[in-house]
């Protein structure tokens, strides 16, 4: 880092956004919840050219590409409605993407969704929506 980087990071320190924060508390939420309901995490922030999936687990015989969606209130909708058409498309692409990086076993899939609500820098809520969707149309898998 330059003169000038040093000189902007003690004028104007980086810090993270709040949503980026909520956001990242709602993730580590949604992890221990799964993980005390007995899911088995294997992978977390999953990334593709095409997608990226929050947390990736293994559900007895079946195996779940969970979308997280943190809010700090519904007032508006529910978090869950933030998962639209287009998000699911690329939710379903990441998921592929997923199965061909592990050679295409012959599994059972499903998405699921959680919704955690953040008020005041606290959890108060986590709904868990399992199979909140197939895949996407015209995939198919198994």
């Amino acid at each position: 880092m330059g003169l000038w980087g040093r000189m902007r990071a003690l004028v104007w320190p980086k810090r993270t956004a709040a949503h980026l924060e909520r956001g990242r508390q709602g993730e580590r939420a949604a992890r221990d919840y799964l993980v005390t309901n007995g899911l088995e995490l294997l992978t977390r922030n999953y990334r593709s050219p095409r997608g990226e999936i929050d947390l990736v687990c293994w559900d007895g015989d079946c195996l779940a590409f969970v979308e997280v969606k943190t809010r700090s209130s519904e007032e508006w909708n529910r978090p869950a409605a933030a998962v639209n058409a287009r998000r699911r498309r690329r939710l379903s692409h990441a998921a592929l993407d997923y199965l061909k990086r592990i050679k295409r076993p012959p599994i059972r899939i499903r998405f699921d969704i959680i919704e955690v609500l953040i008020e005041k820098g606290e959890v108060t809520e986590i709904r868990h929506l399992p199979n909140a969707f197939p895949l996407a149309s015209p995939y198919r898998y198994y």
